[in-house]
C-alpha cells in the first residue's frame, strides 16, 4: 500500500475545502480580505528585453534567435510585426525611470540581452562593452531613483550564432556558454544587482520553440525536443547558481532564483478520482518539470512513468523524458534562493487517454484536457480568463510541494481587450484587485511571499502575437516614431495599493477605483489627439527644412543682386 504524500493530503484538503460549493465561485473569493502585507513587501513591475528594447543592431548588439525569427518573412508574427524598434527602451530609459517613479514601485524586474552583451553568444569570442555600459548606467539610475533591479539573465533571445552553429538548447554545450555569459554578469553588475533569475518561463519557451514551433527557433520536435532543451536549461540553472554560490555570493551578498509560469488546474469532477490525478498531472507537468530537479533532485514521478510508457508503447528504447545522473541530481537538487512564479489564469482539468500510436507529443503525454468556465470574467484575449482564487491555490500548493520555498511572484497580470485602445483599463483594475488580494490571502496562509511583480509596465511586442495584446499599465503608440507613453487608469489604482502596502478599508480601496478613473477620461482625450499632434509634428518637419532651405536661396539672390548693383 502506498503512503499518504503531503501532496495528496494537500489534495484532499482541497476538496474537503470545495464541498458544497457552486461552480460560479469559490469559498475563498467569498469575502475580500481587507488588511495590509508585511513591511517591507517589494511591489514591483516587470518587462524583458527583446519586448522592449528595440535597437535590434545598433551598438554591437548581435542577432538573437527572435532577430532571424521575426525576418523570416514567413508570416510567423501576427501582421508581420518585428521588435526591431518595440518601446525604443533602448534609447528611452530616462523616460522609463519616470513611469516607474510614478508608479511608486519598489522594484524593476527586466532582462539582460544575451546578444547585446555577448554578440555571438560565447564570452571568449567577445564582449561588448557598449551593452556592458548601456545595462550598467539603467543599474546605476534604477538605484539612484531608490528602485530595485531584479535582473533575469535569460528571457527567450538566445543568440542566433548559438542556434546556427550548436542547435541552441538541443545542444548540451549551451550549459557551459550560458554558464560564462552568467559569470560576465555577476562580475559586471553583481556589485548592485542582488536579485538575479536565470532563466524566465523556461517552459513555454521550449514548447513553443521546440514543440509547436509557434516560437523562436520555431522547430517541431514533437514529443522530444522539448524534453531535450528543458534538460539542458536546468542544468544550465544549477551551473549558473553554482558558479555564483562558489565564487560571487560571499562578496556580492545576492540571491539566484528561476522564474516559472503555471496556470492553476482545478479537477473538473472534484467527486472524480480520475479528474483529481489529472488536475494533479497538469501541475506537474507544468511547475514540477523545472522545479522539481531543483527541490527534490529529478523529475516528477508521472512525468517518468507516463512518458516512459509511452515512449516504449511507441517502440523506443529509452525514455523521451531525459535521465538525470545520480551525481547530477545532487547537483541540481537545492539550486535556488527563491522559486519566482508567474501566473496569469486558471483551467478546470479533466482525464483523456490519448492513444500512444497518435505519436510523441506534449499534449498526449499529459493525458488530460484543460477547460474553461463560461461565467469566468473574458479580457478578450483567447486564453485569459480572470479567476483569482486559483493564484491563491498555486500559491499554497507550491508552498507544500517544495517546502516553504521563498517566492517572489515574477509575472501577474492581463492584457487589454482586443482592438481597444481606451485607457481606462477597469477590468484591469478589477483583475489587480483580485489578483493581488489572493495573494494577501496565501500569505496569511502561511506562504513565504516577499514579493510581487505586475506585468507589464509598458505595452510591448507579444512574440508570435505581434503588438496586438497589451499588457501594459502604459498604453505605447507603436504607430508613432517616438513611441509616446500614455499612463491608463490602472496606474493610479496599483499606486494605491502599493502606498498603502494592501487594502486598508473598503471605503478607501472603493475611492481608489473612481479616482483612477477620473484621471483616465484627461488621458484619453491626450490620446484621441495623438495623430493630430503626429501630422503636425510630421509637417513641422518638413516644412521648417523647407523653408530655411527657401530662405537660404532668397538672400543668396538678395546678395547677388546687391553685388551686381554695386558693380
Amino acid at each position: 500500500m502506498k503512503s499518504v504524500s503531503a501532496v495528496t493530503l494537500w489534495w484532499v484538503l482541497l476538496l474537503v475545502s470545495r464541498l458544497g460549493a457552486t461552480r460560479k465561485g469559490s469559498p475563498e473569493e467569498a469575502s475580500f480580505y481587507y488588511g495590509t502585507f508585511p513591511l517591507g513587501f517589494s511591489w514591483g513591475v516587470g518587462s524583458s528585453a527583446f519586448q522592449t528594447e528595440g535597437a535590434w543592431d545598433q551598438d554591437g548588439k548581435g542577432p538573437s534567435i527572435w532577430d532571424a525569427f521575426t525576418h523570416s518573412g514567413k508570416g510567423k508574427v501576427l501582421g508581420g510585426e518585428t521588435a526591431d524598434v518595440a518601446c525604443d527602451g533602448y534609447y528611452k530609459v530616462q523616460e522609463d525611470i519616470i513611469l516607474l517613479k510614478e508608479l511608486h514601485v519598489n522594484h524593476y524586474r527586466f532582462s539582460l540581452s544575451w546578444p547585446r552583451l555577448l554578440p555571438t553568444g560565447v564570452r571568449a569570442d567577445q564582449v561588448n562593452e557598449k551593452g556592458i555600459k548601456f545595462y550598467s548606467d539603467f543599474i546605476d539610475a534604477l538605484l539612484k531613483n531608490n528602485i530595485t533591479p531584479i535582473v533575469t539573465l535569460h528571457h527567450w533571445d538566445l543568440p542566433q550564432l548559438l542556434q546556427v552553429k550548436y542547435g541552441g538548447w538541443q545542444n548540451v554545450s549551451m550549459t557551459k556558454y550560458f554558464s560564462d555569459y552568467a559569470n560576465m554578469c555577476f562580475e559586471a553588475f553583481g556589485d548592485r544587482v542582488k536579485h538575479w533569475v536565470t532563466f524566465s518561463d523556461p517552459r513555454t519557451m521550449v514548447e513553443k520553440g521546440y514543440e509547436t514551433g509557434h516560437h523562436a527557433p520555431g522547430l517541431k520536435l514533437h514529443g522530444m525536443g522539448l524534453y531535450k532543451a528543458a534538460h539542458h536549461i536546468i542544468k544550465a540553472h544549477a551551473q549558473a547558481w553554482h558558479s555564483y554560490n562558489s565564487t560571487w555570493r560571499s562578496k556580492q551578498k545576492g540571491l539566484v532564483g528561476i522564474s516559472l509560469n503555471c496556470d492553476w488546474g482545478e479537477p473538473m469532477d472534484i467527486s472524480n478520482p480520475k479528474d483529481i490525478e489529472a488536475a494533479e498531472r497538469y501541475l506537474q507537468f507544468c511547475l514540477g518539470w523545472f522545479a522539481n530537479p531543483i527541490y527534490a533532485g529529478d523529475y516528477p514521478q508521472v512525468m517518468k512513468e507516463r512518458i516512459g510508457r509511452k515512449s516504449a508503447e511507441q517502440g523506443l528504447d529509452l525514455s523521451r523524458l531525459p535521465v538525470f545522473t545520480l551525481q547530477e541530481k545532487s547537483y541540481i537538487k537545492g539550486t535556488s534562493d527563491f522559486l519566482g512564479l508567474g501566473h496569469f489564469t486558471t483551467r478546470y482539468i479533466t482525464e483523456r487517454n490519448y492513444p500512444s500510436r497518435q505519436g510523441p507529443s506534449y499534449q498526449n503525454d499529459r493525458d488530460l484536457v484543460e477547460l474553461v468556465d463560461p461565467n469566468w470574467p473574458d479580457l478578450g484575449s483567447k486564453w485569459l480568463y480572470s479567476v483569482p482564487w486559483g493564484f491563491r491555490r498555486l500559491l499554497n500548493f507550491a508552498k507544500t510541494q517544495y517546502g516553504d520555498p521563498l517566492i517572489y511572484v515574477m509575472e501577474n497580470g492581463a492584457s487589454q481587450k482586443l482592438h481597444c485602445t481606451q485607457l481606462c483599463d477597469e477590468w484591469r483594475i478589477q483583475y489587480l484587485k483580485g489578483y493581488i488580494n489572493e495573494m494577501l490571502k496565501a500569505i496569511k496562509d502561511g506562504a513565504n511571499i516577499k514579493g510581487y511583480t505586475s506585468w507589464s509596465l509598458l505595452d510591448k511586442f507579444e512574440w508570435e502575437k505581434g503588438y496586438s495584446d497589451r499588457y501594459g499599465f502604459y498604453y505605447v503608440e507603436f504607430n508613432n516614431r517616438n513611441k509616446p507613453r500614455y499612463p491608463k487608469a490602472s496606474v493610479q489604482y496599483y499606486k494605491k495599493i502599493i502606498t498603502a502596502n494592501g487594502f486598508p478599508s473598503p471605503r478607501e480601496v472603493e475611492s481608489w477605483y473612481y479616482q483612477a478613473l477620473e484621471t483616465c477620461s484627461i488621458n484619453n482625450q491626450m490620446l484621441a489627439a495623438e495623430p493630430l499632434l503626429s501630422h503636425m509634428q510630421m509637417a513641422t518637419e518638413i516644412m521648417v527644412p523647407t523653408v530655411c532651405t527657401l530662405c537660404v536661396l532668397i538672400v543668396a539672390v538678395l546678395l547677388m543682386l546687391l553685388l551686381r548693383s554695386q558693380n
